[in-house]
């Protein structure tokens, strides 16, 4: 069953930035983009299960920082290979400044 979590504060994350969160055994990102979005993916690159907390962000994409695979972090999907598999998103919504993700 899904629940919300509280993953940080909207100030941890500067615009077009991204941050690590882990919860349980499970690694995501979230990601602020150019227009004050917040979205959370998982946080390895589905090529080589390379951290992308370590990537490039630009407007609403990440840049993986081993081979530069590009994702779209609003829908999860590859835009550049070598990844050939999407990242799951997860919900988020922002309360009282907080990032909460529905995991």
């Amino acid at each position: 069953m899904a629940e919300w979590i509280d993953a940080c504060a909207t100030d941890d994350i500067e615009e077009e930035d991204v941050i690590r969160f882990d919860h349980g055994s499970r690694t995501f990102i979230i990601v602020r983009d150019h227009e004050e979005n917040y979205y959370c993916t998982d946080g390895l690159c589905t090529h080589e299960d390379v951290h992308l907390a370590d990537g490039l962000v630009v407007e609403a994409t990440i840049e993986c920082p081993k081979h530069s695979s590009i994702f779209d972090v609003t829908n999860g999907d590859v835009e550049t290979p070598p990844a050939c598999e999407s990242l799951q998103r997860y919900p988020t919504r922002i309360e009282g400044g907080r990032v909460f993700v529905e995991i």
